[in-house]
């Protein structure tokens, strides 16, 4: 085990990054871009009446991801949500290293492929600085969880933060990875 590489780690380094160089002409080695960290977030606003949608929100999260989920806490208050300052609203995790190879794997070979009438995740996702993120509606496309099990179906949002300068290269980096954008 302690010499395991992930399926797409091997990938990035034996193929995508040779191709990605070859294509966008770089000259060093350390201008091709590569996927730094994932963060899985989710927003639980019916919290603040019920705690136990939080506990099972953390729950759903840390084991989608393999990894414990943290509770997040608002930052302001704001008197029409009846939101206070530091209450519990959400839970979230950053993924770095093995385990966000093998989530980033397990969604775009396992999840997103399950997702009722799917075609295609929209490319509008790009934030300008080359990192992407995407909305899942659901948390039951996941093979982990456990569908008799789940107390309230929520959504979670995903950002892939990648060292890529701009858009089309993040862009370039993810279609080699096969994520399913919509043509």
């Amino acid at each position: 085990m302690a010499n395991y590489v992930p399926r797409l780690k091997k990938v990035y380094k034996d193929t995508i990054a040779p191709e990605l160089f070859k294509e966008l002409g770089y000259t060093s080695p350390m201008q091709i871009p590569a996927i730094k960290k994932i963060v899985v977030s989710m927003g639980v606003g019916e919290a603040l009446g019920n705690k136990k949608l939080l506990d099972a929100a953390v729950a759903d999260l840390t084991q989608i991801t393999g990894q414990k989920a943290v509770k997040t806490k608002a930052k302001k208050s704001i008197a029409n949500f009846k939101l206070r300052e530091g209450a519990e609203i959400g839970a979230m995790v950053t993924l770095r290293g093995t385990i966000m190879y093998e989530f980033l794997d397990r969604l775009i070979n396992v999840a997103l492929p399950r997702v009722k009438d799917f075609r295609g995740i929209k490319a509008t996702g790009f934030d300008g600085h080359g990192n992407f993120s995407l909305g899942v509606t659901e948390q039951i496309i996941f093979p982990e969880i456990d569908f008799d099990k789940i107390t309230k179906i929520a959504g979670m949002n995903i950002t892939i933060v990648t060292s890529a300068r701009t858009d089309n290269e993040a862009r370039a980096l993810l279609n080699k990875f096969n994520m399913p954008f919509r043509k």
